[in-house]
C-alpha cells in the first residue's frame, strides 16, 4: 500500500482548504456493514473496475446560510460547494493519473435534474456511502451522514483510483443522538422516525416533489433536516446549540429569525 501518497493527497486537500478527506478500500462495499446495503450494481468496481480505493473529500455548509432555507443565499452555497466539489474531485484524480494510477472523478450528484428524481430518485454512485467507509461518520435518523466537525451539514465527492492506498477506519462512536428534530420538522414528512440507519430510511419521492415545488420558485434544495440536526462542532462555534431557535415560536434569539426573514424575501418570486 502507498501510506507516502496518501500522505501527499492528504497535504494537496490541506492546501486547498478541504478540510475532510478520507479513503475506502473498493473492496469495503462487498462486506456489507449493515442490512439493507446498496446494490451490486452501485460499487465503484461496478462503475470503474479499476479501482482498488475510492479517495472522499467533503467540504462544509455553513451554518448560518442553510439557517435561512429555503434560500436564494443556501442556494447559492449549495451551486458553489457542487462546483468546488467537481474541481477538487478532478484535480485529485488528474494527479494520481499523472503518478501512473488510473484514477476518476465523480460528479457530485450523478443525475442531471429534480425532474429525473421524480421518476427514479436515486443517482449512480452514492458519496454518502463512501464517506461512512472512509471513516468520517455515520448515518442518522435523517438519512444523511453526520460528522462530529458539521454533522450532516458536508457536501461530498469521490475519486476512484486504482492506487491501493491504505483505507481508513469506520467510526465507532454513533452521532446521531435520536432527538427527531428533523423527523418533526420535515416540511413534507419524508422520514418515519422509525429508529437508526437503515430503519428510517426517507421517502424519497416526497423529498423530491418538495424539492420540485422548490425549484419552480428557484429556491431548491431544501435542507432543513439538515439545518435542525444538533450535531456538529460548527454548531458551538455559530453559539447555535439550542436547536428550540428553529421552532416557529422561538423567542430566544429573535435577531436570527428577523435575519432569516429578511433573507428570505428577496432574489426570488
Amino acid at each position: 500500500m502507498t501510506e507516502k501518497l496518501k500522505t501527499v493527497l492528504k497535504e494537496k486537500c490541506r492546501e486547498m482548504d478541504i478540510p475532510i478527506f478520507g479513503v475506502a478500500s473498493a473492496e469495503s462495499w462487498e462486506k456489507p456493514p449493515f442490512r439493507p446495503w446498496i446494490p451490486k450494481d452501485f460499487y465503484p468496481r461496478s462503475v470503474f473496475p479499476e479501482a482498488k480505493s475510492v479517495i472522499v473529500i467533503g467540504l462544509p455548509v455553513h451554518l448560518p446560510v442553510i439557517e435561512t432555507t429555503p434560500s436564494v443565499w443556501y442556494r447559492e452555497l449549495y451551486g458553489t460547494l457542487n462546483r468546488l466539489l467537481d474541481q477538487y474531485t478532478y484535480r485529485i484524480a488528474e494527479y494520481l493519473n499523472k503518478c501512473g494510477y488510473p484514477s476518476v472523478s465523480v460528479p457530485r450528484d450523478g443525475y442531471t435534474g429534480i425532474d429525473v428524481l421524480l421518476e427514479k430518485p436515486v443517482a449512480f454512485f452514492s458519496h454518502r456511502h463512501a464517506a461512512f467507509l472512509a471513516g468520517l461518520g455515520n448515518f442518522g435518523v435523517n438519512n444523511m451522514l453526520l460528522t462530529p466537525e458539521y454533522g450532516p451539514r458536508v457536501r461530498f465527492g469521490s475519486v476512484f483510483t486504482a492506487a491501493c492506498l491504505p483505507p481508513d477506519p469506520l467510526m465507532e462512536e454513533e452521532l446521531c443522538c435520536h432527538c427527531m428534530a428533523c423527523v418533526r420538522m420535515c416540511p413534507v414528512s419524508a422520514l418515519n422516525g422509525g429508529g437508526n440507519y437503515p430503519e428510517s430510511l426517507t421517502d424519497k419521492k416526497a423529498c423530491a416533489e418538495n424539492s420540485a415545488r422548490l425549484e419552480k420558485r428557484r429556491l431548491a434544495p431544501c435542507g432543513i433536516c439538515i439545518k435542525v440536526c444538533p450535531q456538529g462542532k460548527d454548531r458551538t462555534y455559530y453559539d447555535r446549540k439550542n436547536i428550540v431557535i428553529y421552532d416557529d415560536n422561538n423567542e430566544i434569539r429573535p435577531e436570527l429569525k428577523k435575519a432569516w426573514e429578511h433573507v428570505r424575501s428577496y432574489g426570488t418570486k
